[in-house]
């Protein structure tokens, strides 16, 4: 449903070469906490991100369709897709599903290749579009206008996660639902790497 989707906070943001993203890390059913722990960012290849937000197991199987069907992409035809082309197959795949059982995620999907760093949005009626800066769920009511404030060209990686931080004391202290612990990904033309998380504790 509509409210699991929005519960889950997903950011991200594109920087001088790098594609930002951060997610909380609970995993809740109703009014019950289940996991404090849970990677919501999964590793589509080594250049590409994908933040998902919506029913646990839309959003388990989703993002593992998508993921295998990039790695059978490149078995068969020896090239990796670019992210604006997994960006549409993710989003094809999304409006091809509304008309047979569809996924109830949102999602953030980001990368570095040939063009540079790229970020896009996709919600669960199929839509696309291509941002500087995106954000899911309820977060993004409180981080939209600091990251529309904020943000500028040719951030550097410092700033792209001091921003990030900024986000998430936001959230952590005007959100109704308790403090939410955040990983945090980026990718560059070298690989992704995992930074250290931000804990609602220090946040």
């Amino acid at each position: 449903d509509t409210l699991s989707i929005a519960m889950d906070h997903l950011l991200g943001l594109v920087g001088k070469d790098y594609v930002l993203l951060i997610a909380d890390r609970k995993v809740a059913y109703s009014v019950v906490a289940l996991k404090s722990d849970h990677d919501k960012i999964m590793h589509l290849d080594a250049s590409k991100l994908f933040a998902i937000a919506g029913e646990g197991g839309d959003a388990v199987q989703f993002s593992e369709y998508v993921q295998k069907n990039l790695h059978l992409y490149n078995l068969k035809t020896g090239l990796p897709l670019s992210t604006k082309a997994a960006a549409h197959f993710t989003r094809n795949e999304l409006a091809t599903a509304l008309r047979k059982g569809p996924f109830q995620v949102n999602a953030l999907l980001g990368g570095v290749d040939h063009s540079g760093p790229s970020l896009y949005h996709l919600d669960y009626l199929g839509t696309l579009h291509k941002v500087n800066f995106g954000a899911q769920g309820y977060g993004g009511y409180f981080c939209y206008s600091i990251l529309d404030r904020l943000w500028k060209p040719d951030m550097s990686l410092d700033e792209g996660v001091a921003l990030m931080n900024t986000c998430i004391k936001e959230i952590n202290s005007r959100f109704l639902v308790g403090g939410a612990d955040f990983t945090i990904k980026v990718v560059t033309a070298e690989g992704i790497r995992v930074l250290d998380p931000v804990l609602a504790s220090s946040a």
